[in-house]
């Protein structure tokens, strides 16, 4: 099917977007560094029942920010969020969110719990989740990162960065053909915004717990098959669940298994999301 790639006007920024597919409007809103074309493969195995909406987050490849170097907090970014669904559909949307695309996920379902009928929060990246201990034990642990990629480069920044996340290479089990994702000079400088400016608002991020909690969207916390359960994505997953007192259903794959295993991926999502009465 074809792509439509068009843009919107948003306060301090021009968001670009791209829809695919026919069907209700899902939306997903990407992990780290990844933007609209990151999911490639999995929408090609969504796009016959669903029109899938995927974006650039404002600060990567297309969405320029008119302040170069600002921070967007994630509520901004659920706004931005809120801004794309609003003019594509007057109906509530599907959404998957994956790592700090699931936390933006979880301030829309506090902020505007009709927007959302449906939020997969995959491996959400969320300290305030945790216990207060915890929190600050991750809130600093990015904020190390953060200065290692300063003091040392992406090159070595990276592979701690996967640590943390419980992105283990070896166990990574990848399916034949999945599109390549090089690390050329687009998806650099998105990293570089990830990790000075979006862990910085993981770290000063405010979102309500008490409004989650009361939230009229059904959100659905979710797990990697792979993904140890002693990390810090895993254990904000867990407390979700806590939180909303529902199950985790868990993917294939790890924390990137939206983009290792797609075929499997995309088959655990649309049983999610299709099943009678949503039920998993």
């Amino acid at each position: 099917m074809s792509t439509l790639n068009a843009t919107l006007a948003a306060p301090g920024c021009t968001l670009h977007y791209q829809l695919r597919g026919t069907g209700p409007l899902l939306l997903i809103s990407q992990s780290g560094e990844g933007d609209a074309d990151r999911t490639v493969d999995l929408v090609s195995h969504l796009e016959d029942a669903f029109t899938v909406l995927t974006y650039d987050r404002r600060g990567l490849s297309r969405s320029r920010l008119d302040e170069p170097g600002r921070t967007t907090t994630l509520a901004e970014h659920a706004e931005d969020v809120h801004r794309l669904l609003t003019a594509v559909s007057d109906e509530p949307a599907l959404m998957l969110g994956c790592s700090l695309g699931a936390t933006i996920g979880l301030h829309l379902a506090a902020r505007h719990p009709g927007r959302v009928g449906t939020l997969i929060a995959h491996e959400p990246v969320a300290p305030r989740l945790l216990p207060a201990a915890d929190r600050a034990d991750h809130e600093a642990e990015l904020a190390g990162l953060q200065e290692v990629y300063r003091s040392s480069g992406l090159g070595v920044a990276l592979p701690e960065i996967a640590r943390v996340l419980g992105i283990d290479p070896t166990r990574q089990e990848v399916e034949p053909d999945v599109t390549p994702e090089p690390l050329d000079d687009r998806r650099r400088a998105n990293f570089d915004y990830f990790v000075e400016h979006d862990f910085s608002a993981i770290i000063e991020d405010t979102l309500d717990l008490s409004a989650l909690a009361r939230t009229t969207t059904r959100i659905v916390p979710a797990i990697g098959a792979t993904t140890s359960a002693s990390v810090f994505d895993h254990r904000c997953a867990t407390a979700l669940a806590d939180l909303l007192d529902t199950a985790i259903c868990t993917f294939p794959g790890g924390h990137n298994g939206n983009t290792t295993r797609p075929r499997a991926y995309a088959a655990r999502l649309r049983r999610l999301l299709t099943a009678p009465a949503h039920r998993s």
